[in-house]
């Protein structure tokens, strides 16, 4: 036993001076300047000021928005299943402790012998099995360990998809709003073009316009027709998305009739690491990458002895050949190390896949670090972009309305001033500025949303 733990020791030893990169626990990569500036953005402390890191209650107040939020966290079938898989993941983790205890087998036995005619002789054996491997080269660490990355991987993707959710059913829900604005809008212009109609005919029959007017004039009437078909398609389409969103049969939504999110100041300079670094998507690249290590660390353990210590005993009648009542008790202890040797090439070359896996997920979490900064730089440029633009299109609507009414004036009441032309042309200038104007607002509150989930937020 002795000369066994010397052994021991001896290859311990080897292995420390040798493979340190066996026992050795994950760090985030610092070789450039991005992983460098996530490694120290994650040491700071949480900032729950941050955009980011507030609660989707603080920031969608809308009281028919709350409820479908919270009915799609309830019901959403994606997000069942994401918190399904960290059970699972958490389930595997559980294993891969419990691979530290040793395991016990009991397999009774029973058998019955006759020799020249005489009677069945009954042999019996009740056997018990000890088998405890002793994690010497870090084989079973380094599997607990990437269950462990596989846990916080599971909960940081389930995290991800529950501020989709959030950020889908807020962008469906003012996407609903915009369209039935848009609806109210163009059937209001509906009606006042089909009195421009009725105007047209009656100068006509006056000598006012000429036939030309009138069909122009209609046919400006059946082309808002047409468009308000479109919007119709439009909002069904998004109701029944909001349905899919909340797992329910397809039915129509109530909606705020205002598109105007209240949010946070968003203006400045640039985004903090420290609110990229909280990002669950990026979270979930990093553990990608962490189980990627230890899977690398478990390649290079395959290389070196595995020890199991075995211990047999039980209770039996059967001594050699010899059947012997009442029975006996008897025990076994033994240990083996066992070492790779004609597996090498198979090692070898899972090492080197390891390592190149290892690097792929380093790849892929510099990528989506880089992505998510774009995503937020995109976010922060529209919302700014769309309240510069809003205010603009509120003096265009202005000065449409001003350019409609004069128009209209001039054709009714003055001789040769203008044309039909120019008032049809003021009406559907009118209409789309105002389109615009519903769309930008839209456009504004996406932002926002989409700020908000690109930060991580959904808590």
């Amino acid at each position: 036993m002795k000369l066994a733990y010397k052994v021991v020791f001896a290859v311990v030893a080897l292995v420390g001076l040798s493979s340190c990169g066996i026992y050795k626990k994950y760090e985030t990569p610092t070789s450039t300047a991005l992983t460098k500036a996530y490694a120290e953005a994650r040491q700071m402390p949480v900032d729950s000021a941050a955009f980011g890191n507030l609660l989707w209650e603080d920031v969608f107040t809308d009281p028919m928005l709350v409820k479908l939020i919270d009915l799609a966290l309830a019901n959403n079938t994606n997000l069942r299943n994401a918190q399904l898989n960290v059970e699972i993941a958490q389930a595997n983790l559980q294993g891969a402790r419990l691979s530290y205890l040793p395991s016990l087998a009991l397999a009774p036995n029973g058998a019955g012998a006759s020799f020249a005619g005489s009677d069945l002789s009954w042999s019996y054996t009740l056997p018990a099995q000890l088998s405890w491997e002793i994690d010497i080269f870090g084989k079973l660490l380094n599997s607990k360990r990437g269950a462990q990355a596989a846990v916080y991987k599971s909960e940081a993707y389930a995290q991800a998809v529950r501020s989709q959710i959030i950020s889908g059913v807020a962008n469906t829900y003012y996407a609903i709003a915009a369209v039935r604005q848009q609806l109210n809008l163009s059937r209001n212009t509906a009606q006042l073009w089909s009195e421009t109609v009725t105007t047209m005919k009656n100068l006509k029959q006056a000598g006012g316009v000429t036939e030309a007017a009138v069909v122009q004039a209609t046919a400006n009437y059946y082309s808002i027709l047409a468009s308000i078909t479109d919007l119709e398609v439009s909002l069904d389409q998004l109701n029944n998305t909001m349905s899919l969103l909340v797992n329910t049969l397809p039915q129509e939504w109530e909606v705020t009739d205002v598109v105007n999110l209240q949010v946070p100041e968003l203006i400045r300079a640039g985004v903090p690491m420290s609110e990229l670094a909280a990002r669950p998507d990026v979270l979930a690249a990093e553990q990608t990458l962490a189980a990627a290590f230890y899977t690398t660390a478990s390649a290079r353990a395959a290389f070196y002895p595995g020890l199991t210590i075995t211990a047999n005993g039980g209770f039996t009648n059967l001594l050699g050949s010899m059947v012997k009542n009442p029975g006996k008790w008897f025990y076994q202890l033994a240990g083996s190390l066992v070492a790779p040797i004609f597996s090498r090439g198979q090692n070898i070359a899972r090492l080197k896949a390891s390592k190149k896996q290892q690097e792929q997920a380093l790849n892929t979490f510099e990528y989506t670090l880089m992505s998510a900064a774009s995503e937020v730089s995109d976010a922060l440029t529209v919302y700014e972009k769309s309240r510069e633009k809003s205010a603009y299109l509120v003096e265009q609507v202005a000065n449409l309305e001003k350019s409609v009414e004069y128009t209209q004036d001039l054709l009714m009441y003055s001789t040769g001033s203008t044309n039909y032309l120019e008032v049809l042309t003021a009406q559907q200038g009118l209409l789309g500025a105002q389109i615009s104007q519903i769309t930008t607002k839209l456009n504004e509150a996406r932002a926002v949303i989409n700020l908000y989930q690109a930060l991580g937020g959904g808590r």
